[in-house]
């Protein structure tokens, strides 16, 4: 089992562990991890691992059963099982990835429809929305969505049991991925609180501390992606 320190603090991009395995495809296991396994609409992390006088680039970074794997760039030498190691995000990219993640969770605020899809780049993020109809004005979501980050609004969360999510189903936004249930608890982001609060949801990714640090973005292009649903793009300026 991988201990996946992104959950508790995603701006760790620096710190130590040890290698329990080097799977059969080359991937590194560690004892913890500072790199996010792939999931959920958002990309694994990329960074380098280093002891000694050797570096291996990670490339991505994925999720087996309790194992966070990481995937390095292929013929490279590998740190051999036991080995204290060093591992070092590439933080602009994760921190792009946190900021737009943040800001899908905004516009699903501010288009308050059933979620049907969803992926994030470090450039932009995308949500498809069970949407049959086109909204009116693009220009009045893109204000609302800034009005949202302006208010610079903190990010936090909370964390409930399996059987209270299961209780809350009006908890779930998205229709085609499951909140990660199956470890007896599962963690809720919140935006706001109090009377300020204006979401509440499951979700395993990494957020900024608040909405303010998203910065600027724009709503792109409104595509029709079937009788019912539209997608949504949300670019960072």
């Amino acid at each position: 089992m991988t201990e996946p320190l992104f959950l508790t603090d995603p701006y760790l991009s620096e710190t130590g562990g040890t290698v329990t395995e080097i799977t059969e495809d080359g991937s590194v296991v560690l004892d913890r991890s500072v790199f996010y396994a792939r999931g959920g609409g958002q990309p694994g992390d990329s960074g380098v691992i280093t002891w000694n006088q050797s570096e291996l680039r990670i490339v991505d970074t994925v999720r087996r059963d309790a194992k966070i794997m990481l995937q390095p760039e292929p013929d490279m030498p590998l740190p051999s099982v036991g080995q204290t190691v060093i591992q070092r995000l590439d933080w602009e990219r994760r921190h792009r990835f946190m900021r737009v993640h943040t800001g899908l969770h905004l516009l699903s605020v501010v288009i308050p429809l059933p979620v049907t899809g969803g992926a994030i780049t470090a450039a932009k993020g995308r949500l498809d929305f069970d949407m049959p109809e086109p909204p009116q004005d693009r220009l009045v979501l893109e204000a609302r969505l800034k009005e949202l980050i302006s208010r610079d609004l903190p990010v936090m969360e909370d964390w409930i049991t399996d059987d209270e999510l299961a209780a809350r189903p009006d908890l779930v936004k998205t229709m085609s991925v499951k909140p990660p249930v199956g470890a007896g608890r599962v963690r809720l982001i919140r935006i706001g609180g109090g009377d300020d609060q204006i979401d509440l949801q499951p979700c395993g990714g990494t957020h900024v501390r608040r909405t303010g640090e998203i910065g600027a973005v724009t709503i792109g292009k409104i595509e029709k992606k079937g009788a019912r649903n539209r997608r949504v793009n949300m670019l960072l300026a």
